[in-house]
């Protein structure tokens, strides 16, 4: 999996960079030369779903989705372990969600032969079904942890379950920084 989160990583930070090139390369042509490119706004979106889709499954694989910790810590290992559960829980019922959601888009595209209304006139099949390939590998991700919360739960793993699933703590967080600028 980390090899995995690293290329996506990867993958995100380039779609960006490409994407901040286009805009600058466009903003200078139109303040410069007065002609366009045309499609930054348009390609700008496309490069937004698609990397907040993977910037999910990255949250995910990190334990970096927020979730308020205040009590957190003041519960029995139980019912952290329960609590930790619910929200492997919740992410894979958002990732089927929005999946979903995403599937009726899609063939509704489909249906019509949907194009972008901009100068490019893109079929919008194409970015979406990056864009849904791009949710179910989240959704995939967050099934697999939601099952393996469940066994963790369900045969009473408690500490194993906690050490997988919890928020990460200050100390953690601090400690991977560290780390991190240790390795640079």
């Amino acid at each position: 999996m980390h090899r995995f989160i690293t290329i996506t990583s990867w993958l995100f930070g380039l779609l960006l960079i490409g994407l901040s090139l286009f805009v600058t390369l466009e903003t200078i042509m139109r303040k410069v030369f007065g002609a366009s490119l045309q499609g930054a706004d348009e390609l700008g979106g496309y490069v937004l779903a698609v990397s907040g889709a993977l910037a999910f499954t990255i949250a995910l694989s990190e334990r970096a989705h927020i979730r308020i910790d205040l009590l957190y810590s003041r519960f029995s290992p139980k019912v952290q372990a329960f609590l930790s559960w619910l929200a492997a829980l919740s992410l894979a019922l958002f990732g089927l969600f929005v999946a979903r959601y995403i599937w009726s888009v899609i063939r509704d595209t489909l249906s019509y032969n949907s194009t972008a209304p901009t100068a490019w006139s893109t079929p919008l099949i194409y970015p979406q079904t990056v864009w849904y390939i791009a949710m179910l590998i989240f959704t995939a991700a967050s099934l697999w942890a939601f099952a393996r919360a469940s066994r963790l739960l369900f045969t009473g793993q408690f500490d194993l379950l906690n050490k997988e699933f919890h928020p990460k703590t200050a100390e953690e967080e601090l400690a991977e920084e560290l780390s991190d600028l240790e390795r640079r």
